[in-house]
């Protein structure tokens, strides 16, 4: 498979990057397979919850109540965590981030880092930065782990190497770590990849994660993972750095009794996280003495002014949106051209890097409403999808040269001729002349030129009826 860029600013658009991907057979049966067992477990869960939809409501409260007053919760954060001896951070963008990062490992004289799962330093590219200024990365995570041994990206938010099966992972670690006899069933490949990071556990002192909350009203930071490795980062480092977007801030400590409620079920089908993390300050001989916040803009603050782009930012990472989505199934992570996929993805990437990077984007997505449906926070997906069209459309009306402008006057024609059905007859008569050309030996139309073959590059095109329902009609009348 060849590998499609993340990167927002260079990714080829949606339908170039999803025609490659959609060839890779494999890749499609191991996302379908993924997909369809966290989709069983969250319904099996959800279902237990008869409260369900007044917990949507309720956190999905919770994260707008944050963001209309983000000042002023963020201000509050920074004063509880600072009184608790932390150390807070402002980043307008993601270089600003990356040079605030390096300088705080240049101070802790630290040239090796240990990593948890985070998309926020993955969107800012953070890794390459650190081991362009000498500094070693080593993801802990095991999927992170699989991607970085295998020079691979990110397809999904909370499986990142959902794309991969076990035997692929085999044949990585048996490469990687020197393993020739390394066996491809679950438990032996977490082994390997237990002994391989213990080691980097006890000797790295430094340590750099996200953050699923910001509690304004304690200070504190919330980390919820399956595996354990983050609470080794977090308990056995010197330094720690947590990178968050200033979005992912909520006000009070009681509103985790929602999110943590919702956030498991809706992302990996558990009625809980295993390791739950709460920090607040630095704790004399217990934990990191070190401690850092950095607060990521990045484009967040361009979102606020509207309330229908300010429900993106609601998202807590949750991946319920892609397992459910249709087009993402198809299609896996990679063709979304960022570390945010599938319809959240589709509709944050646009925000936060500038439209122009992504327009194809809103439209990778049939609108069918079910990310809607199972998101925990009520992001209304669609809604802010057919939004991002509409300034796609306005972005180009003046661009008589590009596919939108072609589009729109297709559009015109066919509503012209749609007024009027003398006009849509006579529009059927010749299109059964100019059809014949390319109708196959098994009477269906393969491939049509133009724009048209965009449509018949993924589907086949049935021919137009040689009697239209108006005709028979007219027909059957005559003979009455």
């Amino acid at each position: 498979m060849t590998l499609i860029t993340v990167d927002p600013l260079k990714a080829p658009s949606f339908p170039k990057a999803a025609a490659e991907l959609l060839r890779d057979t494999q890749l499609r049966r191991n996302v379908a397979h993924a997909t369809d067992v966290i989709q069983h477990k969250r319904a099996a869960l959800v279902a237990e919850k008869s409260d369900w939809q007044a917990l949507r409501t309720a956190g999905a409260a919770i994260r707008a109540e944050a963001l209309r007053h983000l000042d002023r919760y963020l201000e509050q954060f920074e004063k509880q965590f600072t009184a608790a001896g932390g150390h807070v951070h402002w980043a307008s963008d993601a270089d600003e981030a990356r040079r605030i990062i390096a300088g705080i490992l240049h101070d802790a004289q630290a040239d090796e880092v240990i990593k948890i799962k985070s998309m926020t330093t993955a969107e800012i590219d953070l890794n390459r930065s650190l081991e362009s200024a000498g500094v070693r990365v080593y993801e802990t995570d095991l999927a992170e782990l699989i991607l970085q041994l295998g020079h691979d990206q990110p397809s999904h938010i909370i499986a990142p190497a959902l794309h991969k099966n076990r035997h692929q992972v085999r044949d990585l670690f048996a490469r990687e770590m020197h393993l020739p006899d390394l066996a491809d069933d679950p438990p032996a490949l977490t082994e390997a990849a237990r002994l391989y990071l213990r080691e980097k556990f006890l000797k790295v002192k430094a340590a750099i994660c996200g953050a699923n909350f910001l509690i304004a009203e304690t200070g504190s930071i919330c980390i919820v993972e399956s595996e354990g490795n983050g609470r080794m980062c977090l308990t056995l480092s010197d330094t720690l750095i947590s990178v968050a977007g200033i979005e992912k801030v909520i006000p009070t400590f009681a509103g985790l009794e929602v999110l943590l409620q919702t956030l498991p079920r809706a992302a990996t089908g558990e009625r809980m996280n295993p390791y739950n993390s709460i920090w607040t300050g630095v704790t004399p001989g217990d934990g990191p003495h070190n401690m850092h916040v950095v607060l990521l803009d990045n484009g967040r603050s361009n979102l606020l002014e509207k309330e229908i782009t300010r429900q993106t930012l609601q998202c807590i990472r949750c991946g319920a949106c892609l397992n459910t989505c249709p087009v993402y199934r198809q299609t896996g992570g990679h063709a979304y051209g960022s570390v945010y996929s599938g319809p959240i993805g589709a509709i944050l990437t646009p925000q936060l890097f500038a439209l122009e990077h992504a327009q194809s984007l809103p439209y990778a997505s049939s609108l069918c409403g079910a990310c809607y449906e199972v998101c925990p926070v009520k992001i209304n997906i669609p809604e802010v999808l057919v939004y991002l069209r509409s300034r796609v459309v306005d972005k180009n009306r003046n661009n008589l040269s590009s596919v939108f402008s072609q589009e729109r006057i297709g559009m015109k024609m066919m509503a012209r001729i749609f007024l009027n059905h003398e006009r849509f007859e006579k529009a059927q008569r010749m299109a059964r002349i100019f059809e014949k050309p390319f109708i196959g030996q098994d009477g269906w139309i393969h491939k049509l030129p133009g724009l048209a073959g965009q449509w018949t590059a993924a589907r086949d095109l049935a021919p137009i009826p040689a009697q239209s329902f108006r005709e028979w009609w007219r027909g059957r009348k005559a003979s009455q």
